[in-house]
């Protein structure tokens, strides 16, 4: 069936690939934005301008859609404020089915921005609306700017004793444009990458890849959150659902000299 749906954040690494599954699918999109797209912008979706920190536009951007794909945040510094004003549209806009992209672990790792998200997940459930919340592990994205952010130092450091399961935003993509086409399910499982790695293999994988041979410096870390991390509370082992693994995508994305690959470029961040 086809659905009229809204996607927030859908200029950002995974709300792009969101709103290409949608497109290919054959509902009506919008995307909300704080800037109108350049005159010569090709565009097959509908652009709605609005501010979700202000509620400004967000009243005509909600009307008469059927379903909301939340992933607009900042990390963490206004992700609140914004579903609150999403919520409170969307409300008065009628009963999209109001689906929200989180993380895996936000309520085992005490990250400032994994407490946003967790907030955030609780004003979806108690919204009213029908509603949906999809947890993601890290995005192979996010691994590789934490890499590539050292390109031109001797060493890189890398946290000690802490893995992954890094996912490809595609995989993502296709599960929220599956959610989309079914009816509001509450919490549903979570969804993580093929393999648990450690950042210390993740890395050589990297700089191999960019044909770097660097020192490589894993560096101990103390606190809670390091704790948690170590304990693997962002890993979700039992969900390893996505296909693509991290060397695939740097296949596809990374260069020798480590320069972003094409469909990066594309996509640019989330």
């Amino acid at each position: 069936m086809t659905e009229t749906i809204l996607v927030t954040g859908g200029t950002g690494t995974l709300g792009r690939a969101v709103v290409e599954r949608l497109v290919d699918a054959g509902h009506d999109v919008r995307v909300l934005s704080r800037r109108p797209p350049g005159a010569d912008e090709v565009r097959r979706h509908a652009s709605v301008t609005g501010d979700l920190s202000t509620a400004a536009g967000v009243g005509d951007a909600v009307a008469g859609v059927t379903v909301i794909i939340h992933c607009a945040t900042t990390n963490g510094r206004g992700d609140v404020e914004a579903a609150q004003n999403l919520i409170a549209a969307a409300q008065r806009g009628g009963q999209p089915h109001l689906i929200y992209i989180s993380i895996v672990g936000v309520d085992e790792v005490p990250l400032r921005y994994y407490r946003a998200k967790l907030e955030v997940e609780e004003l979806v459930a108690g919204s009213g609306l029908p509603w949906t919340v999809l947890r993601a592990t890290q995005f192979h994205d996010l691994v590789t700017r934490v890499f590539a952010a050292q390109h031109f130092t001797p060493l890189v450091v890398v946290p000690a004793g802490i893995s992954v399961q890094p996912i490809d935003v595609r995989e993502v993509a296709d599960r929220l444009t599956g959610l989309a086409g079914e009816p509001a399910a509450g919490r549903v499982p979570d969804i993580g990458g093929p393999q648990v790695r450690a950042l210390t293999d993740l890395a050589r994988a990297f700089l191999r890849a960019n044909g770097r041979w660097p020192i490589l410096m894993p560096l101990p870390l103390a606190g809670k959150v390091a704790r948690a991390y170590r304990r693997g509370g962002h890993l979700t082992p039992e969900r390893a659902v996505g296909t693509i693994t991290y060397e695939q995508f740097l296949d596809e994305n990374v260069t020798p000299g480590g320069r972003v690959g094409a469909r990066a470029r594309k996509r640019g961040k989330g």
